[in-house]
């Protein structure tokens, strides 16, 4: 008895099968590695920190709360409110209430692009947003006078250093404005690769419905 044929569309069909399946588990595997990706900007692990609260405040007072919630990066030596405390009585009120020196003396705990505890001991210093430099060292960590009593809490557009002592810059009187940070269009596009790659897959996938689909298809026109 002569072997019945199989019909064309099946060859198609299972290699479509097949492509749809390798995206799908590639895109299970990639799924954690988005998911890992932190959720909250840099302003709202802040907020959601009670160390930082004074800190909140006086970012919130200098009107940088917008600014670090942009797309970054931005590396931030942020203050504890110990830090805070350590200031004598009445300076943390003054500088409150000056809206030439609060700017100046935050983004001098600022610095532009990400900068975690792993690269430290291949810098020294970096050039903060307030235009003056931060010199580091290690072992232990420190920024300036600062020691970083926690490195590297992660957020969405940078990276947060807790550290425990406030950095007042040479000179804060003429510091940049907040409008000097970082804008739209120069934020770290962490996810970029993961877009390519799950580019590269649905290519993929198109390109063996083609591949597995014409042999059936050229078997049919030769009947």
């Amino acid at each position: 008895m002569p072997r019945l044929a199989r019909p064309w569309w099946r060859g198609i069909a299972r290699a479509f099968s097949l492509a749809v399946g390798l995206t799908l588990a590639i895109g299970v595997l990639a799924a954690p590695l988005v998911d890992a990706q932190p959720q909250q900007n840099i302003a709202q692990v802040a907020q959601g920190d009670p160390r930082f609260s004074t800190l909140v405040r006086a970012v919130q007072a200098g009107g940088l709360a917008d600014t670090l919630s942009g797309p970054g990066p931005f590396t931030v030596f942020a203050p504890t409110n110990d830090a805070f405390n350590k200031l004598p009585a009445g300076t943390l009120d003054a500088l409150l209430q000056d809206q030439q020196q609060l700017p100046a003396v935050l983004t001098y705990h600022v610095v532009s692009g990400r900068v975690t505890s792993a690269d430290l001991p291949g810098r020294q210093s970096a050039p903060s947003v307030q235009g003056a430099s931060l010199a580091f060292s290690v072992n232990p960590a420190r920024v300036n006078n600062a020691n970083i009593v926690q490195a590297d809490v992660q957020a969405s557009n940078g990276v947060i250093h807790a550290i425990d002592t406030v950095l007042l810059p040479p000179s804060a009187a003429g510091g940049p404005a907040p409008a000097q940070l970082p804008r739209a269009g120069e934020a770290d596009q962490a996810s970029t690769p993961i877009a390519l790659a799950l580019s590269g897959l649905a290519l993929l996938a198109l390109g063996g419905l083609l591949f597995f689909g014409r042999p059936a298809l050229a078997r049919t026109r030769n009947r």
